[in-house]
């Protein structure tokens, strides 16, 4: 049995879990999210804690139990205090901004690249080289910020581009003249 699927999900105050079924819906001050689980689990709620476990003893009940568990607790996070995932630019001339609530990026195309949130995500830019995409749901947020990244990847021989903060771009060594 999962180790991580064992573990009770702690309700904080101030969220609301609704379940029916294997339809969880989270509600809190972030916002609201609501997902389906798969088959081969059940999730039960036990006073101000989660429980999720296995339906059966077979194997695809075991395999999914710690994946069901994780992904309900990053909801109830989620909705209680965020994600944010922070990119940094690098290069000369390469910054970003918000315009409204798009990403303007400016990173050495001859043209900006504009980027719109979908709902549940926003776009914040601290001194035109950082970026901040934060939202409740945390794949949405991950997958936002890869998107970011993809526009300029770093290149490994200035390591210039868009990395994520703490982000080692492993680096190489130019040509050496010949001697």
């Amino acid at each position: 049995m999962s180790r991580i699927g064992k573990a009770p999900i702690p309700v904080p105050g101030g969220v609301t879990v609704t379940l029916s079924g294997l339809d969880v819906k989270v509600k809190g001050p972030k916002g609201e999210l609501s997902r389906t689980l798969p088959d081969g689990v059940t999730i039960a709620q036990d006073g101000s804690n989660l429980v999720v476990s296995p339906a059966s003893d077979n194997r695809r009940s075991r395999e999914r139990h710690g994946l069901c568990r994780t992904l309900v607790a990053n909801m109830v996070e989620g909705v209680s205090k965020g994600y944010t995932r922070k990119l940094e630019i690098v290069g000369v001339g390469y910054r970003a901004a918000v315009q409204g609530k798009k990403l303007v990026v400016s990173a050495g195309y001859s043209h900006q690249v504009e980027m719109v949130p979908p709902d549940g995500v926003t776009f914040a830019v601290d001194g035109n080289t950082t970026v901040l995409v934060t939202g409740a749901d945390k794949e949405l947020v991950g997958n936002e910020a890869a998107k970011v990244r993809a526009i300029r990847p770093p290149e490994p021989y200035k390591g210039k581009g868009i990395k994520y903060e703490g982000e080692r771009i492993l680096r190489k060594a130019g040509k050496t003249g010949k001697k």
